[in-house]
């Protein structure tokens, strides 16, 4: 029997606004790099692996706001979905120490242009971006919102967390270049349409937790929606019959059903 590969912690983020001329929400989304070995050339949100810097951050409780009650293992998800945002986006969801208000866009530009290339390319840490810029990690502005962990027999597992956030005022983001080539705001409505046509390609969490988004019709309504909420962690399991494979998952999750087709037989 195969050894079952232990999933790799890892968060994104949703990050939330109104759509100015309709009542829908938008959603910041990226289109994952052709070359990458996990949903390459797919429509994501930002988001990856915890790594130890995560946890180096645990140890300074100035460093973040939001983490009360919390244990390691929750922070770290936390922290990650911030960092991996930051570094994927350029989008800072932080507040200068000793203010109470996100930082502002022009702020966030000048952490971005001195930082975010040697984050991603490892030559600092987030720790040390952190202490030079005077930023405190906004924890508290992180909704929990869905739990995914990929199924066993998969070479490359994940232990997903997805978080809600209202997008910082005016920060607008930008893909890396590297990792995603392109980026866009776009209403789970045109996003999935997209994956319907074709123009994108759209993994099966994304496009349920899609469905799942477009059913509220503002930032604030799906905070509140999902605000204390529990979250039903979901292992997808794959089945195949004679017309096609299967995906079972937990009907308590909250994705309307449980049992969905993902491809015909073949």
């Amino acid at each position: 029997m195969a050894e079952v590969v232990k999933p790799r912690p890892a968060s994104t983020i949703l990050l939330l606004r109104d759509a100015a001329a309709r009542q829908e929400i938008e959603v910041f989304m990226m289109v994952r790099h052709y070359e990458i070995d996990f949903n390459s050339g797919a429509l994501v949100f930002p988001g990856g692996s915890v790594d130890k810097g995560d946890n180096d951050i645990i140890a300074d409780p100035s460093l973040y706001s939001g983490g009360e009650g919390m244990d390691a293992a929750e922070l770290s998800f936390r922290i990650a979905a911030v960092r991996e945002t930051f570094e994927e986006s350029g989008i800072l969801l932080a507040r200068p120490k000793g203010s109470k208000a996100l930082i502002d866009a022009g702020h966030a530009g000048e952490i971005e242009a001195a930082h975010r290339a040697e984050l991603c390319e490892g030559k600092t840490s987030f720790l040390k971006v952190l202490n030079e810029s005077g930023m405190v990690l906004a924890l508290d502005e992180l909704v929990p919102y869905a739990h995914w962990i990929t199924p066993e027999g998969v070479p490359k597992r994940f232990d997903t967390w997805f978080f809600l956030a209202a997008a910082p005022p005016d920060q607008l983001g930008a893909h890396d270049g590297k990792e995603s080539t392109d980026s866009i705001w776009v209403s789970p409505r045109e996003a999935l349409e997209g994956g319907e046509t074709g123009r994108f390609k759209l993994p099966f969490p994304t496009t349920r937790n899609l469905i799942k988004l477009g059913k509220q019709a503002s930032v604030q309504a799906a905070l509140d929606d999902s605000r204390g909420k529990n979250v039903v962690a979901v292992t997808p399991i794959l089945t195949r019959t004679a017309t096609g494979r299967m995906l079972r998952i937990p009907l308590e999750a909250g994705y309307d059903g449980d049992v969905f087709e993902v491809g015909a037989a073949g």
